[in-house]
C-alpha cells in the first residue's frame, strides 16, 4: 500500500461512520412513528459494512450464513439496499483495504403495544403499535459511530503530519 492509500482507508471508514450515524439519527427521529407511507410503525434500521479486499472472510461469512437458515437478526429481518437517500457516501470504485456501507436493513421486529385509545392510530382494541426502538440502544450505537469517526479523522491527521515531517526531512 502506498503512502496516501492509508489515508484512503481511513477516509472510506469516514464515510462508512457518517452514513451510521444518519441511520441512528433517522432510527432516534423516528422512535414514536406509528404510520409509515409502507403501512405499520417505523422500524429501526441497521447499517451494514463490508470490507473491500478481504475475501477470505466474506467467503467464510457466505459459508456460515448458508449453513444457518437465521440471518443477522434472527432471520425476521428485511434487506433493503442502500440507497442514495442517505447521503450517497459509497464510493464509485472500492477502496483496497478500506470498508463500504453494502446495505441498510431494516430489523422486522414486533412493533411495542401500548394502550391509547384515544390516539388516531388505535386499533379496534385501544392499542397503539409504536417502533421497537430503544434510546439507549441507539445512543451507544451513535456514539460509537462517533468514536470511530474521530479515530479515523485522528489517523488521518497523523498522517498528514508524517507526510509533512518527511518533507522536513527531505529538504
Amino acid at each position: 500500500m502506498n503512502l496516501f492509500g492509508m489515508m484512503d482507508v481511513s477516509a472510506s471508514a469516514l464515510q462508512a461512520e457518517r452514513v451510521r450515524a444518519e441511520v441512528v439519527a433517522s432510527n432516534m427521529a423516528n422512535a414514536e412513528t406509528t404510520r409509515t407511507p409502507e403501512g405499520g410503525p417505523y422500524q429501526r434500521h441497521h447499517v451494514v459494512f463490508e470490507s473491500q479486499d478481504s475475501n477470505s472472510f466474506q467467503a467464510s461469512l457466505v459459508s456460515h450464513m448458508s449453513q444457518t437458515s437465521a440471518g443477522a437478526f434472527g432471520g425476521g429481518t428485511t434487506r433493503r439496499m442502500f440507497s442514495s437517500s442517505l447521503g450517497g457516501a459509497t464510493a464509485s470504485e472500492p477502496v483496497p483495504g478500506g470498508v463500504a456501507v453494502t446495505a441498510v436493513i431494516s430489523d422486522a421486529s414486533a412493533p411495542l403495544q401500548r394502550y391509547d385509545p384515544q390516539h388516531p392510530d388505535a386499533g379496534p382494541d385501544g392499542f397503539v403499535s409504536y417502533p421497537d426502538i430503544n434510546p439507549l440502544t441507539e445512543m451507544v450505537d451513535l456514539m460509537g459511530a462517533t468514536r470511530s469517526y474521530g479515530a479515523n479523522a485522528s489517523a488521518i491527521q497523523a498522517e498528514k503530519s508524517m507526510v509533512a515531517s518527511s518533507f522536513e526531512i527531505l529538504k
